[in-house]
């Protein structure tokens, strides 16, 4: 039996098959770059010096990839960071009105600020006492036709990111509709909607976090339900 036969009659493959193989196949490292990372170069002047530039070229492709993805996560947990600090400052300071329609003053103001909101607008489903001709709320009854748009989001109170439907546009933000081009909604099961419109288009889009959100809205109920009757 050939000494390239191993016992169990598999194909043994020496040395020369190999390289005899892979002068067959040049390029078979474009399919397999990281192989190259795997084979040990000579150290002598020669053929092989391309070989070893080779295999710097892609350890240096690989730094840079990482590089890049660390630059992100770095940058991605700053603004997480601040995220959680305008979070905390607004549960803070929700807590800290002494009214209903103050804590509904808290909320605009700090999404217009805070946040950076181009466009603020709370619906309620209930009037609150001492919000009087304010261009950030409409009360309407959860009875009304105008929410048909809003019932599934205000069932399921999953906050909403990206470009809304005209007609959530036109009631959220009624004249000034047109200019908003991305929105994220924040729905609060019987007590109504909270919605940010930002001029920019990529600012807010399908598939964000909302767990920010999510924590925004649970401070607003929880600090309006003080002043429940």
């Amino acid at each position: 039996m050939s000494d390239h036969r191993e016992k169990n009659g598999q194909e043994k493959l020496g040395a020369h098959e190999v390289a005899a193989w892979l002068r067959r196949h040049p390029t078979i490292l474009k399919q397999f770059p990281d192989l190259a990372l795997s084979l040990v170069v000579p150290r002598d002047e020669g053929p092989t010096a391309s070989l070893a530039s080779y295999q710097l070229e892609v350890l240096r492709d690989k730094n840079r990839e990482l590089s890049k993805r660390l630059s992100d996560l770095f940058a991605n947990a700053q603004e997480n960071e601040r995220l959680a600090v305008r979070t905390h400052q607004l549960t803070l300071a929700l807590l800290k009105q002494r009214t209903a329609a103050d804590t509904l003053r808290a909320m605009a103001a700090s999404l217009a600020e805070d946040f950076n909101g181009d466009r603020v607008s709370i619906v309620l489903l209930k009037p609150v006492e001492g919000l009087q001709d304010v261009d950030w709320l409409q009360i309407i009854p959860q009875d009304s036709p105008h929410l048909t748009p809003f019932r599934d989001c205000l069932r399921e109170g999953e906050p909403i990111c990206g470009r809304l439907q005209p007609e959530k546009n036109v009631l959220l933000y009624g004249a000034r509709a047109e200019d908003v081009t991305s929105s994220a909604l924040l729905p609060l099961p019987e007590i109504g909607l909270v919605a940010v419109g930002s001029h920019d288009a990529n600012r807010f889009y399908p598939g964000m976090g909302t767990l920010f959100l999510r924590m925004m809205g649970e401070a607003l109920v929880t600090a309006l339900k003080r002043f429940d009757d």
